[in-house]
């Protein structure tokens, strides 16, 4: 391992995660694990390439020094960014399943018990398949969840980054809300949610900001496609802030005109349900009963909407396709999982089918403490509403 100083963590972070791993993995018997999950990389090295479409992978032996085999061209990510001393680079006309075989058995793993991240978006079944022909003396293990259960729990240095993704994601969506006025585009909200959080420090997150405005936020997952907010509409917003990879989230809603008593019944249910869920939420703490406290709230209103998803998830370090770490752990009904300290979640008790077409939103990003629980966000939990349209001023007369 190679000390150095210009990682996002000091190197004695890393070397627990990495010692708290071989632990796990003597548990389980496992002479060795390839790990291909980027999170998990990011997670034990601090290695980030937008490049991970290509197959890379750290080998991790139980007594030797880990062997990062990544495309030729991403290797200068692991000598810029991590501490990892031994690489196995290939090229692009090269076979990246065989070198992982070869590195496994150069390394004295031929016949050993070696786990591998079956699930892992980035090692697709084709490939796997190609390791289980070419690793024939030695024996194959799901491993799944070995390097998650570590991440579940952020220590102190990772709370500390998380706010400053915190910081970002709550400068986009100061800036979202001022923006989101009748006349304006949604694209035009997307910019100053952008251009705000990057100018806070915030680096590209795992997916960008959505902005659905009227009908269109009944679409699951839709984002600004071009639109023009009309008086009287709602616009809802949610803004993920990114900083090293680790990310918090944040939902609000926008009314471009008068808040209406169904709307202001939305709003105090889902403030309601933070509130409730907050006064309550520290270790020990089921999953299922913090869902159930925002699930019976939400649940519990006179304007026809419903929670239609999970009441919350895990979240942290993320590469897109998604900013959750929902597969780690989800606030769900029927998971006894008790909460412990250090865990982080993206509390979501939003409404969808507010007098039938609106979903609307108030969200929080929530650490548990060792007695309780609190908020990484300042930001008024309120609905924004604009009764008049003040002028959009340009981004670049912001800047001059």
């Amino acid at each position: 391992m190679r000390a150095r100083d210009d990682m996002t963590f000091p190197i004695a972070e890393y070397e627990r995660r990495l010692g708290d791993l071989r632990e796990r993995m003597e548990r389980r018997h496992l002479d060795a694990v390839v790990i291909t999950d980027p999170e998990n990389l990011m997670y034990l090295t601090d290695y980030q390439t937008t490049g991970y479409s290509f197959f890379q992978a750290l080998v991790v032996p139980l007594d030797d020094e880990p062997v990062m085999i990544t495309r030729a061209m991403e290797e200068s990510n692991v000598i810029a960014r991590t501490w990892v001393e031994r690489t196995r680079p290939y090229p692009d006309t090269g076979d990246a399943i065989q070198e992982l075989v070869l590195a496994l058995n150069q390394s004295g793993l031929g016949t050993k018990r070696v786990g591998y991240e079956r699930n892992s978006y980035f090692f697709p079944a084709y490939q796997q398949d190609r390791v289980h022909t070419s690793f024939q003396q030695g024996v194959l293990m799901d491993c799944f969840g070995i390097v998650e259960a570590g991440r579940a729990c952020k220590s102190d240095v990772e709370i500390d980054i998380m706010r400053k993704a915190a910081r970002a994601a709550e400068a986009g969506m100061a800036a979202g809300l001022a923006a989101a006025v009748p006349g304006v585009t949604e694209n035009e909200v997307a910019a100053e949610i952008s251009a705000a959080m990057f100018r806070a420090g915030g680096e590209f997150p795992a997916v960008m900001p959505y902005v659905a405005s009227g009908p269109r936020s009944m679409i699951g997952h839709a984002t600004w496609e071009g639109r023009t907010i009309e008086p009287g509409e709602h616009v809802f917003l949610e803004v993920g802030g990114c900083y090293r990879r680790y990310h918090t989230a944040l939902m609000r809603t926008v009314v471009a005109g008068q808040l209406t008593d169904s709307m202001h019944a939305a709003q105090e249910r889902m403030k309601l349900a933070l509130a409730e869920l907050k006064s309550v939420m520290r270790p020990g703490l089921t999953v299922s009963d913090a869902d159930s406290i925002v699930r019976r709230v939400i649940s519990d209103n006179t304007v026809g909407a419903r929670l239609v998803t999970r009441s919350g998830y895990s979240i942290g370090i993320a590469f897109p396709p998604s900013w959750d770490e929902g597969y780690i752990l989800s606030l769900n009904p029927g998971d006894f999982t008790a909460l412990e300290p250090g865990m982080t979640f993206h509390v979501i008790p939003w409404m969808w089918g507010v007098d039938g077409d609106k979903t609307v939103g108030i969200s929080d990003t929530i650490r548990v403490t060792d007695d309780g629980c609190e908020s990484f966000f300042t930001l008024d939990e309120d609905f924004t509403v604009h009764d008049a349209a003040p002028q959009l001023v340009a981004t670049q007369e912001v800047t001059q």
